[in-house]
């Protein structure tokens, strides 16, 4: 179906194509800065980067965690945005203090199909704005080592191998994982080998066959069989049910097949974020900040998630320069837009509340986890997607004012 047809039928694209959203990029930036001022002295562990931010403020200071975990990328990285912004040599300091704590991890033998958020956020970002030939080496070795991972016969990196001890699967794939693959990509074109673009590409092909449903809503995880590479069942760890939209997961897959056309030019990519951008934008709440789920029983009074928010209005902003119809390529910059205000809101922004950037993310509501708290992802996409509107607004500055 002929993309603008397909926007006519859809209702949020009205909309969202009918009013301007207001976003100074450069206020808001100037706003994140002053929080990571706020946090840097008590921040003293190079070793602990920033995790949550309880949603009673009892505490107003991050929660870290140690390097080991998932997470441990966002705060360097979050470090490294701002100084891009700043240029402050003593925020670039901190950057990197907090970036090389994380390389020990390369050297255990375990291996974390999460190492591409780990490292690419932080060592990623320092690379690209200093040209350190260390964090380039790190990068090498965190790309092999995700690498590891991959399954040739299922085509996909093996997410969780932990559960699928535990749950008796033979292999399993989350929907978060198409981010990692960043860090192949990267790395097959900086002195890696050209089998890491291979399993890049692959994963994102078996992941845009079988990880959506017909309605292009995502599920968080699918289980294969590793005999026939065959597609066994498609199921949710995070999520209301396995047939209801996790928010976040529906935003990973928009970030993360833009990033994967980008990375390869393949158009089935391009149409795949369109089409998941689309059923992410359909039942959006007015303000554009997703409930946690689409489905959560609770709407109007179950909890938002703000980084889904985040990672989407980032997401949303590359989709918005990659398609070529004019139209579409606008309603996907103002959903972007849109998002953003509501995030740069005294609603959802923490201001004097905690360190944080924004209120309102849930980690892991099944589990009663970091519900309706802050949560060091949501503000690294948050000023990721405003450094990438700033971007915008220098180079059409009598449009996006």
């Amino acid at each position: 179906m002929n993309r603008i047809v397909l926007l006519l039928l859809i209702p949020w694209a009205i909309a969202s194509c009918a009013a301007d959203a207001k976003v100074d990029a450069n206020k808001e930036l100037a706003y994140c800065d002053a929080q990571i001022r706020r946090a840097l002295p008590y921040m003293t562990d190079p070793a602990k980067g920033a995790r949550n931010i309880a949603a009673d403020a009892s505490d107003p200071q991050w929660r870290c965690s140690d390097i080991n975990d998932w997470t441990c990328g966002f705060w360097p990285g979050v470090l490294w945005y701002d100084y891009e912004f700043t240029h402050d040599e003593e925020i670039r300091r901190r950057a990197e203090q907090f970036s090389e704590a994380i390389i020990p991890v390369l050297d255990q033998k375990s291996h974390s199909h999460d190492l591409g958020f780990m490292f690419f956020c932080s060592l990623g970002n320092g690379y690209r704005l200093t040209g350190n030939p260390e964090y380039k080496k790190s990068l090498l070795r965190a790309a092999d080592s995700l690498a590891l991972l991959f399954n040739p016969v299922v085509g996909t990196i093996n997410s969780w191998p932990g559960m699928c001890d535990k749950k008796g699967w033979p292999h399993n794939t989350i929907i978060d994982n198409m981010m990692n693959l960043e860090l192949l990509f990267w790395a097959s074109k900086n002195g890696g080998s050209g089998k890491l673009y291979d399993i890049a590409k692959r994963h994102a092909e078996v992941t845009m066959k079988n990880q959506f449903r017909d309605d292009y809503s995502t599920c968080h995880v699918v289980v294969y069989d590793t005999i026939s590479g065959k597609r066994l069942a498609q199921v949710t760890h995070q999520g209301y049910a396995d047939d209801s939209m996790w928010s976040r997961g529906q935003a990973w897959a928009i970030y993360g097949f833009t990033m994967a056309f980008r990375e390869t030019g393949e158009k089935a990519f391009l149409d795949t974020a369109c089409k998941a951008a689309d059923r992410m934008l359909q039942g959006i709440p007015e303000d554009y900040v997703p409930y946690w789920d689409y489905s959560a029983p609770d709407i109007p009074d179950a909890p938002r998630d703000a980084s889904a928010a985040a990672i989407a209005a980032s997401g949303l902003i590359e989709l918005s320069q990659k398609v070529s119809d004019p139209e579409t390529s606008g309603c996907y910059l103002d959903a972007a837009r849109k998002m953003l205000a509501s995030l740069s809101s005294e609603k959802y922004q923490s201001r004097d509340r905690n360190v944080a950037f924004l209120l309102h993310s849930t980690g892991h509501y099944p589990e009663g986890g970091e519900v309706d708290a802050s949560i060091v992802y949501a503000d690294y996409y948050y000023i990721e997607a405003l450094l990438r509107l700033k971007a915008l607004q220098e180079s059409r500055p009598e449009t996006l004012k």
